[in-house]
């Protein structure tokens, strides 16, 4: 492939992520709407799920985010029944709490994202098992180089 070819085929990947991007984006700011929570929320809301319990610290950090506005995100969270804090039977310091989401809810973010699951398997099946590995580790290659960027900006 000459260099040009390569660099346009470079660009186009990455066009391609930015259209992926804006159009998560606006799926997740729909599921955000139904449930009647901040997409800042729906994002917090993920972290926990996939990576907790966490403590309220821990999560400000994985989401960017300073500790005071994580406060009030968990505050909603907990009001709209999302998660619950419960004590940290870990930690050293018996007043830290561990945040952690309520199973019970899946049901509803599951219902609101059938659709696009639906399409990610129908889509999905029309490539080889070698394929769908090769994607998947690009996809998860350029998720660490996210969080890099991300953490290089936050100062972290």
């Amino acid at each position: 492939m000459s260099a040009g070819a390569r660099r346009r085929s470079t660009a186009a990947v990455k066009d391609a992520l930015r259209e992926l991007r804006n159009q998560l984006s606006l799926l997740n700011h729909q599921v955000s709407a139904q449930l009647a929570l901040k997409d800042v929320d729906l994002d917090c809301l993920e972290l926990i799920a996939r990576h907790g319990p966490l403590s309220p610290s821990a999560l400000a950090r994985r989401a960017g985010l300073h500790p005071a506005t994580m406060t009030g995100i968990l505050d909603r969270l907990q009001k709209g029944g999302w998660i619950v804090r419960e004590r940290d039977p870990e930690a050293a310091d018996r007043r830290s709490v561990a945040v952690r989401a309520v199973r019970g809810r899946n049901a509803e973010l599951f219902r609101l994202y059938a659709g696009m699951n639906t399409a990610m398997d129908e889509l999905c099946a029309g490539y080889t098992e070698d394929e769908l590995a090769l994607i998947a580790g690009f996809l998860r290659r350029t998720t660490s180089a996210g969080h890099d960027a991300t953490g290089a900006l936050s100062g972290g």
